[in-house]
């Protein structure tokens, strides 16, 4: 199936375009950034899991987090964005009540988070595209957000792409399942996905790409 979209964090490599007044500008500047669809990987890894307590990491508009509510999760969706957030509140409002009362909308910026006490059945990122140092900051804070039990899924995009059609990306968005276990504290968790699986998307020109997701689903003991 061709993605026309996916949710992609962080495009480029400069400071600014991690910080709120980008993305608000961004989030502003048309009708929906993104398709609206849920990111084929969340589908795919997370729709035979138990449901439970989720936090969708840079929730942007919203259809992650709607995803996950719809399949029966209570759901904490996190942006850096009061723009995008309340598009992604309105989206849930039009999906169904049921649905909207089963997510909570916060805004954050993700480089300064910290989970404190709070704890999730599910942490989910997907395409937070953060150099090198900073990835080495704020993921090992999304793997402290795991209860016990639980798991973290990261999605991004795998290095193969940045020779293909992402070639205007900084080279510290790229990395492995591997690169990612090699950052991570984790002794003790299991391992249940390390995998590059690929997909089709609409490029930029409109045309079919063939891209690669780095996809990593790891389970806390």
């Amino acid at each position: 199936m061709t993605q026309q979209h996916d949710h992609e964090h962080g495009h480029g490599h400069q400071q600014h375009h991690f910080d709120q007044a980008f993305w608000d500008e961004r989030y502003g500047s048309t009708a929906a950034v993104w398709s609206g669809n849920p990111n084929p990987q969340l589908v795919r890894e997370v729709a035979d899991l138990p449901t439970g307590r989720a936090l969708d990491v840079g929730a942007g508009e919203g259809a992650d987090a709607v995803w996950l509510a719809q399949q029966g999760w209570d759901v904490v969706g996190l942006d850096v964005s009061p723009v995008a957030l309340e598009k992604a509140a309105s989206h849930a409002a039009a999906v169904g009540a049921e649905v909207a009362a089963r997510i909570e909308w916060r805004q954050g910026d993700l480089l300064g988070w910290e989970p404190g006490d709070e704890r999730f059945d599910l942490v989910t990122a997907h395409f937070m595209h953060l150099p090198a140092d900073l990835r080495r900051q704020v993921f090992p804070r999304l793997a402290q957000a795991v209860a016990p039990g639980g798991r973290l899924l990261v999605v991004g995009h795998h290095p193969a792409d940045h020779e293909t059609v992402r070639k205007d990306f900084d080279e510290h968005f790229f990395y492995t399942g591997d690169d990612l276990l090699a950052e991570l504290d984790l002794d003790g968790w299991d391992v249940e996905t390390n995998t590059a699986p690929e997909r089709e998307m609409l490029g930029a020109d409109g045309a079919p790409v063939t891209i690669r997701d780095t996809v990593l689903r790891v389970r806390r003991p």
